[in-house]
Order: C-alpha cells, then structure tokens, then sequence
C-alpha cells in the first residue's frame, strides 16, 4: 500500500501570502510536491507554471471559470442558457491547463437559477449538463485531459448548488459514459450530504480520480475538532488502492504552516524524509 500523495489547495492554505505565486513557493517550501488552485484566472498563466517550476510542485487541479460572480453564479455546467459560457470557459480552463502541464479539470456544475424549485428544473439542468459533458469529454481528450464532477453540499456551503450527492454523481457519468469523465471526492461534502463514507468511498472509488479533505463540520484542518476521524480514512484510502492526490481544501485555523502538523505525523509515520531534512 503505498503512501497518500498530497496537494496543496492555494485558493485556501496560506490565506496570511499575497497571489498564487508566493503561495506556490510556500506549498513547495512546506514540503508538498503537487498544488492545486481553484481559478487561477486572475494571474496570466505562464508566470503560475513558472512560479510552480520553481517551487518544485506539479499543478494537479484547476476548475473551470465560475461565471459571473456579481450575479451569484458559481459554475455554469448545468445552468440553461448558459450553454456557450460555458465552453467559453473551458476553453480558457484547457489554455491554463496545459500550460501548467495540469492533466484534471473540475467541470463545474453551477447553481439552480435563483426562484427556481429545484425538483421541476432537475430535468431541463440535468439535460443541459449532459450536452456540456459530452462537448467537454471531446474537447478535453483531444488535449489527453480529464474532467472531474465534484458534488458539493446543499446543507451547508451551498444550498442551490445543482449537484450535491456523489450518487447523483455517478449516474450522470454513467448516462456520459466517456473515460475521460471522472469523480472528484470531497469528503467534507459527502460527509455533510450522505455520510456512510466507508462504504461510499468503496462503492465509487472505481471512478474517483481525485480526493479533497477538510474536517466537519468546521472544514478546518483534518486534525481539528469535528467529525471525521483521517486516520482512519487515509488507511482507508490506502487499503482501496488509492493513488491519486488528496487536495488540502481547508480553512487554516491559524497560521497555514503550523496547522501542517497532521501532515508532518502522517508523513513522519510513513517514513517520508520531511522537507528541510
């Protein structure tokens, strides 16, 4: 069973460091060997591969663009009408992409149109979504890139999120039925909407291509006060045969590298020399 293999997500740790940039050197200088940025879109990307070249990470995320965010959008995946947004924005996602030589997107869903009942537009959403992930699954295996679908809660952080269960998840992936199309597992989320995890990360793990963690329901760091026990859920992870990166997708009680000390003892306790030694 070989070691988990961690990512550090930008868009949240080192929240005290100013621009990808100098958050990429400190991921690099704390001891990860992979980053992972929500929207990187803000910075011109190849000053990111740069900044990431130098910092010794390989850029293993990036989600596609959210819309716009001044009228509550936060993805468009799903969202009628927003059909050519939508490949606009993955067009720019793969642009970024490839030049930080990041092989997973995560294609996001959006949210269920402000007024609307969720149970009477899930069909007309679910539709668009379909069309969407079809285009992408093209776009993206002419550049050998996989698309991720990352259900988030509806309890919690986000209440009109459209998709909020890895079982409806699955079968959406199921009804695209294209290789390239994977699961992002986010055990905080899944946590929140369904529990039952040890038998949710075996049952979908086959078609898991990525792994983000953060304690419940507080999502700070996993040895934090809350709900879930990581020790338990690294193992698990291991004994399935995981081997992809688990993201770091947590609000830092504190100072970020300070708050790495679960990180430190899991790699001390798999005999992974830590940086600086």
């Amino acid at each position: 069973m070989a070691p988990l293999r961690f990512s550090a997500n930008l868009s949240w740790l080192f929240p005290e460091l100013s621009g990808f940039p100098a958050r990429l050197r400190a991921a690099g200088s704390s001891g990860f060997e992979a980053a992972e940025i929500g929207w990187p879109y803000a910075e011109p990307p190849e000053a990111l591969a740069r900044a990431a070249r130098e910092a010794g990470l390989r850029v293993v995320l990036i989600n596609t663009p959210p819309g716009d965010r001044e009228k509550g959008e936060n993805g468009l995946g799903a969202v009628p009408g927003r059909q050519a947004a939508f490949r606009e924005g993955l067009e720019q996602a793969v642009l970024y992409a490839k030049a930080l030589g990041c092989s997973r997107i995560h294609l996001m869903a959006g949210r269920v149109p402000k007024g609307a009942d969720r149970a009477v537009v899930r069909g007309e959403m679910e539709t668009v979504f379909l069309e969407n992930l079809r285009h992408a699954a093209e776009v993206l295996a002419q550049e050998n890139l996989v698309g991720l679908l990352e259900p988030i809660n509806t309890r919690i952080t986000d209440p009109r999120y459209f998709l909020d269960t890895p079982q409806q998840a699955a079968a959406i992936l199921q009804k695209v039925g294209r290789p390239n199309l994977q699961l992002q597992m986010d055990l905080f989320h899944w946590q929140i909407m369904d529990g039952n995890l040890t038998g949710n990360v075996r049952e979908f793990m086959p078609i898991v291509e990525h792994v983000q963690v953060a304690q419940v329901p507080g999502r700070g760091e996993p040895d934090s006060p809350g709900e879930l026990n990581f020790s338990y859920l690294f193992q698990l992870l291991e004994d399935e045969g995981y081997t992809g990166f688990v993201g770091c997708e947590y609000q830092p009680r504190g100072d970020t590298v300070e708050g790495l000390s679960w990180l430190r003892s899991y790699w001390e306790m798999r005999g992974r020399p830590q940086a600086g030694q």
